[in-house]
């Protein structure tokens, strides 16, 4: 019995050194936005998303694609 409370004492405190450790780590990660508008380019139903994607970088974004009941295109961008 003597022996089990300095080994319980011990366990304890690596427990808590590694949540510790683990809470001041590196886990606090910046995600890029992404920002979408509807493409004015763009003509009929949105069927494909590379052709939607081509049509929105020749409107300065970085990508595109189709979304919606409607089928429109959508230009993104990491704002």
């Amino acid at each position: 019995m003597s022996r089990s409370v300095p080994l319980v004492s011990t366990i304890f405190v690596l427990l808590l050194l590694l949540v510790a450790t683990e809470m001041m780590g590196p886990t606090m990660v910046a995600e890029a936005r992404t920002c979408e508008s509807q493409s004015h380019r763009f003509k009929g139903p949105c069927l494909s998303d590379t052709n939607c994607g081509s049509v929105c970088r020749t409107e300065r974004f970085t990508g595109g694609h189709c979304r919606g009941f409607r089928r429109r295109c959508f230009c993104t961008k990491h704002c």
